[in-house]
């Protein structure tokens, strides 16, 4: 019977687990059976006890499920840190955003704005702090379209058929995303980097498949390949 390891995570960290899913079941046995999403959705899936052997979620989110049992400590490890960005539609003109101001001139400029769940996910909690910051939530408010989470909001504004849509997420959300590119991240006063961390579920069944993805995702020799997918 082939083997599951179940995993709670962050939409940021989902390019870099597919990247790393088929050498680890080809070596492992062990089927990834991923769920990614807002981080507060996973967080809470997790808490309401929806099973699972591995969670990465923000560090912050990590240590606040330690505390509460869930995860077990020991065994957190950091990603890395990933910048919450502007995206644009492969072939559009890339918006200058060098500071805020500009950054505020480019969202004013945009017909629709495709960002994550400004509740759950810290990309959105993060960018409708920023839209208050500049003093345009209430004149951007039509324009705004929210999306359950980053990878869905970069699929939308891949396909939209406004003339100048543009979208906010996490950096890895970003460039796993076919049709879309990275414009830059958000600039110095209006900038977010979060440090994304695994640590295995107190619950989990297969703690040590869990450890061993852990270990594959933080090594060194992984390197490389984080920094591609966007992780610092």
């Amino acid at each position: 019977m082939t083997r599951t390891l179940s995993i709670l995570s962050g939409g940021a960290a989902q390019g870099l687990v597919e990247a790393m899913r088929p050498a680890f079941e080809a070596e492992t046995g062990c089927r990834i059976d991923g769920t990614f999403g807002a981080v507060g959705t996973m967080r809470d899936k997790l808490v309401a006890g929806e099973p699972a052997d591995l969670v990465i979620l923000s560090r912050a989110l990590i240590e606040a499920l330690a505390r509460q049992g869930c995860v077990n400590g020991a065994s957190a490890r950091d990603l890395g840190a990933v910048a919450t960005a502007i995206a644009a539609r492969e072939g559009d003109p890339l918006p200058a955003i060098g500071d805020a101001e500009a950054l505020r001139a480019a969202l004013l400029a945009a017909d629709a704005i495709h960002f994550p769940d400004p509740q759950h996910a810290t990309a959105g909690i993060h960018f409708a702090k920023v839209l208050e910051k500049l003093g345009i939530g209430d004149q951007l408010a039509a324009r705004l379209r929210p999306a359950p989470n980053g990878a869905a909001a970069m699929r939308e504004l891949a396909i939209a058929r406004t003339r100048r849509p543009i979208g906010c997420t996490q950096a890895t959300e970003i460039l796993a995303t076919p049709g879309i590119v990275l414009a830059a991240p958000l600039p110095r006063g209006c900038d977010l980097s979060t440090v994304y961390t695994a640590a295995i579920a107190t619950r989990a069944e297969a703690p040590g498949e869990a450890a061993a993805l852990i270990s594959r995702l933080t090594a060194d020799s992984a390197g490389a390949l984080r920094r591609r997918l966007g992780f610092g």
